[in-house]
Formats: structure tokens, C-alpha cells, sequence
């Protein structure tokens, strides 16, 4: 690990907070990467990965903005714009929202972050090796109108963006979280929102990488009372996109819904875990994920419902449907249960399978090809998804999924 160590050594001793980084770091290399002997990782190629391939940047690289990028930040209230996870624009000024960067360490949990992340290998290079923490708060009882978008493009080998959202007392606002770039790159984010009492977050993260780039997300929602956040994850780029979708429940009244959407495509791994911990009663959670692969792609979703003692009357309800396109495509769903009080409502289910052949024979009956069938019946199996979606947002990424179709074979 020669040439990406010591990268990541000068990085490190370069920041002013060099002290708790290399605290990380220590721990990085005392844990060392995953195995797939590891039950969370089994299902990651690891073999791939050669961390020797990266070198830790110390400043961004400039790249013009995507067209993609453009159109989204033409739908925002305000772009925030971050490259090789350093933050180069705060956006357009909003009355209520303040944008800041955030030195050194710390978890919006209230816990040590050294401590929250001890087991996570790389949650710490993210510890470690981002070079700052952008924080966006929402003032308490400021109603933001339009999204706030925060788009994180990678154009170098390593990229480690962290993000803090911090929604105060009766706040509400919608953001956006876009990632971008990445050519033969690692991209290691880490993501925290905290939900103040009554608060609403509608919360969006789309992840539309190059298909070469490494992908390791982790997100955290903590939520206090009566607490709302509805969010979204979609993946469509990556090579290995893994993405850790955690909701904390720390008071009663507390509701998340959480969404995840994938589209697999030729050698791609789409690798989704979630964690829904009631730790107060009368909260709610209810988690759908859905997604297709196709080509020789696979994908894993692997969830947790976890009920602590004395959360009575937690309503919690998880759902995985995968949509195999290909005979050579492969999904694996992994529902779990972890229920430590008898109060309380619990439900997961999950389904494999291709398209349907009676509902495909229906269409071709009036007179639809084959192929656009297929596709019809694709796009409705998504259109749950999008749904949930802000509206020109889901236009957008709608036709991403659409152009990504259109380039895929379906075979039964």
C-alpha cells in the first residue's frame, strides 16, 4: 500500500488538525481493509480492489460542469459545489440556510466519530483524509422553497466528501446530494443529517458515477421528535456501488421513509445496506428498496430492523423486489429482523424474478412490440420510485433511466 500510504501520510500531516486524522489513520491500518470473510462484506469483490491505484489529492482539479450538473443546479434554490471533496462554491445566499466548512473531527451523533466508526474501515480513510466537513443548517423554523443542491463531482483517483446537514426545530427543506466523475476512482462518502424536533427533511442522494469508480457511501439520519425525513437513493454509476443508509430514532413521534433505487448493468455490483435502530417508542420507518440488473451485473440489499427494549408501539416495515433482466444477472435479499420488545408492528418481505410474461404477452396483444414492452413494463416497475421524487427532479432521472434501457439487451 506504498504509493496510496504515502499519499495519504503528507495529506495528513499537511492539515492543521493533523493530530485526530492521524488517529484515523492508525486505526485504518490496524483494521486494515474488509475481507469477503467478513459476513457484511462477503458479497464485494475485493480481490479488485488495489488501494496502490489512488493517491489522496491535496488540492481539487477544476473540470467544467457536467450538462447534467447544469440542469439540476437550474432546478435548485442554491448549488453547493464540492470537487475531490473540497468545497468550492456555497451557492446562492438563502434567508434561514447557512453553509460553512467544519475543521477537524466530529459526529453530529454526539458520540466520538473514532468511536461511531471504530469497525468501519472506510469510514475512517474518510475520517482521515477528507479535507473538511461541509455543514448545511437550517435555521429553526425557516421553510426553504426550493431544493438545495449539493453536487460533489470526482476528477482525481481518490475522493473523501463529508457532509453534515443540520435541520433545526421546526425547520424544512428539501436537498439534493449528486455525485459525478470519478475515472478510475475511489469515492468514499460520508454523510450525517440531523432532524430537530418537528423538522422535515426530504432528502435525495443520486450517485451517477463512471462505471470504473468505487463507491463506498455510508449516510446517517438521527431523528429527535416528531421528526420527518423522507429520503431517496438511487444508483445507476459505479463499478462496486456500495451504500449504507442508517436511520437513528432518538425520540417518539419520529417517521422515516426511505427509498433506494439501483439499474445494474454489465459487470456491475450494486451493494445496499440499511439499518432502521428505533430506539424510542411510537416512532415509524418504512423502507422500500427496488431495482434491476441486467448483462452479468448483480446486486445485494441487505437490511436491519433493530428494536431496542421499551419502543413500544414502533411501526417498521422493510420491502426488497429485485427484477432480473438477464439469465447471467444475479440478486441477492438479505431481510432482517432484530426485535427486543412485543409492542410493536413488524413486517419485511422481498421477491426475485424477471418480467412478467403474462403481463408482456398483454401488451404485445395491443399491438407493442417485444422490446417496448419490456422497457414499459421496466420503467413502471421504477415509477414507484420516481414517484417520490420531486417532480423535475424525477423528469431527470427518469430519462436517465430511459437512455440507460435503451442501451440494455433483455433476455429472459
Amino acid at each position: 500500500m506504498t504509493t496510496f500510504a504515502d499519499s495519504a501520510r503528507s495529506f495528513i500531516d499537511s492539515r492543521p488538525d493533523s493530530d485526530p486524522r492521524r488517529q484515523a489513520w492508525n486505526l485504518f491500518e490496524s483494521l486494515g481493509l474488509p475481507t469477503t470473510t467478513d459476513e457484511v462484506w462477503r458479497y464485494a469483490p475485493l480481490s479488485e480492489l488495489d488501494l496502490d491505484g489512488y493517491t489522496v489529492p491535496t488540492a481539487p482539479t477544476v473540470a467544467p460542469e457536467s450538462a447534467f450538473a447544469a440542469a439540476l443546479g437550474a432546478l435548485a434554490a442554491s448549488v453547493v459545489r464540492v470537487v475531490d471533496g473540497f468545497l468550492m462554491d456555497i451557492g446562492e445566499p438563502i434567508d434561514g440556510v447557512t453553509v460553512d466548512l467544519v475543521p477537524g473531527l466530529a459526529c453530529l451523533s454526539g458520540t466520538e466519530p473514532l468511536d461511531r466508526y471504530a469497525s468501519d474501515a472506510f469510514a475512517l480513510l474518510n475520517a482521515a483524509l477528507c479535507p473538511a466537513t461541509v455543514m448545511v443548517r437550517v435555521a429553526a423554523n425557516t421553510v426553504v422553497d426550493g431544493p438545495i443542491v449539493v453536487v460533489h463531482t470526482a476528477n482525481t483517483t481518490a475522493s473523501f466528501p463529508r457532509t453534515h446537514l443540520v435541520l433545526e426545530r421546526g425547520a424544512s427543506a428539501t436537498v439534493v446530494e449528486y455525485y459525478e466523475g470519478g475515472v478510475d476512482a475511489m469515492v468514499v462518502p460520508v454523510s450525517e443529517y440531523l432532524v430537530g424536533d418537528n423538522a422535515s427533511l426530504r432528502l435525495v442522494t443520486y450517485q451517477r458515477l463512471e462505471s470504473s469508480t468505487w463507491h463506498v457511501a455510508r449516510t446517517t439520519g438521527y431523528l429527535e421528535r416528531d421528526a420527518r425525513l423522507s429520503q431517496s437513493v438511487l444508483g445507476m454509476g459505479a463499478h462496486y456501488n456500495r451504500s449504507r443508509n442508517d436511520a437513528d430514532f432518538r425520540a417518539s413521534g419520529a417517521e422515516n421513509e426511505l427509498r433506494t433505487t439501483f439499474f445494474g448493468s454489465g459487470g456491475q455490483v450494486h451493494d445496499l445496506r440499511t439499518h432502521q435502530f428505533h430506539r424510542a417508542g411510537r416512532t415509524r420507518s418504512t423502507l422500500l428498496s427496488k431495482g434491476a440488473v441486467a448483462d452479468t451485473s448483480r446486486s445485494v440489499y441487505t437490511g436491519l430492523i433493530e428494536i431496542e427494549k421499551g419502543a413500544k408501539r414502533t411501526d417498521a416495515r422493510q420491502t426488497n423486489h429485485n427484477l432480473l433482466l438477464s439469465p447471467n444477472a444475479h440478486a441477492d435479499s438479505v431481510p432482517n429482523l432484530d426485535i427486543r420488545e412485543n409492542d410493536v408492528v413488524c413486517a419485511h418481505a422481498s421477491s426475485v424474478g424477471p418480467l412478467d410474461e403474462l403481463q408482456r404477452w398483454y401488451l404485445e396483444s395491443r399491438g407493442v412490440t417485444r422490446s417496448d414492452a419490456e422497457r414499459l413494463m421496466i420503467q413502471g416497475f421504477f415509477l414507484e420510485m420516481l414517484d417520490a421524487l420531486p417532480e423535475a427532479l424525477a423528469r431527470l432521472v427518469e430519462g436517465d433511466v430511459a437512455t440507460a434501457l435503451h442501451s440494455i439487451p433483455v433476455s429472459a
